[in-house]
C-alpha cells in the first residue's frame, strides 16, 4: 500500500514536488538553500561530494521529473534508490528504506565496466595490449582443450564477450567456479564453440579472467591498482569487493560502493576519463569501450564491457536486479539506479519516457 507523503526531488528537493506521492518512508535530504548551485562553478569536481541543483537550473524540466517519480510508485518498482546528474549536479535523488545516501550496494555485473577501466589504465601505462593473446598472459598455467581458436583467443575478445569459450552463464556454473582453487584456469580449460571475435557470448569467467590479467601484468593485485588508479582519484572510499578463493578481486560481479560513487564513474566516462585535470583513463579508452564492437542479437551492442545503446549513442553499466549506470553525453547525463528487481527494462523505460524528455535545453 502506498502512502502519500512529501518527496524531495533533487536531494535539495523541487519545491513543486513537496506535495507530490511517494513511497512510504522514502529517504529524501533535507531542503538546503545553501546546497543549491544554478550555475557550474569553475573548478568544481564531485571528489569530495557532489554539488546539487534544480532541475530548472540545469534545462532539465521539474515536472517531468516528477512523473517519473510517481510512475515508479504506480508501477511498485522495487528500487533502492535514483539519482540524476546533469552537467555535473545532482538535479535528483531519491533513496527508499533502508537504503539511504551512504548505503553501500552491490553492483553485480556493473563491475565489470570498473574492470574495463582498470584494463584501459594498464593498457596506457604500457603493461598490456587489447590484441595480446590471453593464453601468453598466464604462462604458468596448462590449459585444457587448447587448440587454434583457443590460442587466437586475445584480451580485446575477453572485452566485447567473444572469447568463443563454451560458457553458458549463470548460477550453475557461477557455482562451479566458485568452489575452484583457480577461477582463470576454470574459465580457460573451457572448450571452444565459436572462433573467437565471431559471436557474442556473455561470459563473467572472461571478466575475471580481465582481472587477472591486470593482476599479473602489473603486479598489484586489481583491487590494489584500482584503489590506487581509479577510485583515490575519484574520492571513493566507502568500498568493498569481493575476492577469489586467491585473494584477487572478482572481475564479473562483487563490488560495492554507494550510488553517489557510481555516479562518480559515469561522469568520469562523461568527461573521456578526466578527472579535475588529472587523466584517469585515456580519452582513446573511454572512446573505444563506449562504441559498438559486437552485435549482441539484442537491443544494445556491445563494448568494452559497456552496453550501447545506438539511438542516443549512450552507453551503460549494467548489472543484476537493476543496477545501472546510464550515460547519454549529447545531453550531459549520467543516471544511476540500484534495485531489486528481476529486469531493468523498466527502468531503461523510465530513462527514455521521463530523464531525456525533462531535457529542455541543450546546456
Amino acid at each position: 500500500m502506498l502512502k502519500k507523503q512529501n518527496i524531495a526531488l533533487c536531494v535539495l528537493g523541487l519545491l513543486v514536488l513537496l506535495a507530490s506521492g511517494c513511497r512510504a518512508g522514502q529517504e529524501t535530504l533535507p531542503l538546503s538553500e545553501a546546497a543549491v548551485t544554478s550555475n557550474v562553478s569553475n573548478g568544481y569536481w564531485p571528489t569530495g561530494g557532489w554539488r546539487t541543483a534544480l532541475p530548472q537550473t540545469q534545462g532539465m524540466d521539474p515536472e517531468k521529473l516528477q512523473q517519473m517519480f510517481t510512475a515508479i510508485d504506480e508501477q511498485k518498482l522495487a528500487l533502492h534508490s535514483v539519482l540524476v546528474v546533469r552537467n555535473g549536479y545532482i538535479v535528483a535523488e531519491v533513496y527508499y528504506p533502508p537504503y539511504d545516501q551512504n548505503t553501500r550496494h552491490e553492483l553485480y555485473s556493473c563491475t565489470k565496466s570498473f574492470i574495463s577501466a582498470l584494463v584501459g589504465i594498464a593498457a596506457a601505462e604500457g603493461r598490456l595490449e587489447t590484441d595480446e593473446s590471453v593464453l601468453s598472459c598466464f604462462p604458468d598455467h596448462n590449459f585444457a582443450n587448447t587448440d587454434a581458436r583457443k590460442s587466437a583467443m586475445t584480451i580485446e575478445h575477453l572485452l566485447t564477450m567473444s572469447s568463443g569459450l563454451d560458457w553458458p552463464e549463470g548460477d550453475p556454473i557461477y557455482r562451479q567456479m566458485w568452489v575452484r582453487r583457480d577461477w582463470v584456469q576454470f574459465v580457460l580449460d573451457r572448450p571452444m564453440t565459436n572462433e573467437p571475435g565471431s559471436q557474442f557470448n556473455y561470459n563473467s569467467g572472461c571478466s575475471h579472467v580481465l582481472s587477472a590479467i591486470v593482476a599479473e601484468r602489473t603486479g598489484m593485485l586489481t583491487q590494489s591498482f584500482a584503489q590506487e588508479r581509479l577510485f583515490a582519484p575519484l574520492g571513493i572510499t566507502n568500498i568493498q569487493w569481493d575476492l577469489d578463493s586467491q585473494g584477487l578481486a572478482i572481475g564479473g560481479w562483487g563490488l560495492e560502493i554507494t550510488p553517489r560513487d557510481m555516479a562518480k564513474f559515469g561522469y568520469l566516462y562523461l568527461n573521456k576519463g578526466m578527472w579535475n585535470g588529472q587523466q584517469i583513463v585515456p580519452a582513446e579508452w573511454v572512446r573505444t569501450s563506449t562504441t559498438t564492437h559486437i552485435k549482441t542479437g539484442g537491443t544494445f551492442d556491445y563494448g568494452y564491457q559497456w552496453w550501447i545503446y545506438p539511438q542516443w549513442d549512450a552507453y551503460f553499466a549494467r548489472g543484476r536486479y537493476g543496477q545501472l549506470i546510464f550515460v547519454i553525453p549529447e545531453y550531459q547525463i549520467v543516471v544511476v539506479f540500484t534495485a531489486g528487481m528481476n529486469s531493468d527494462a523498466p527502468l531503461i523505460k523510465l530513462i527514455e519516457d521521463y530523464v531525456v524528455p525533462a531535457v529542455q535545453s541543450a546546456d
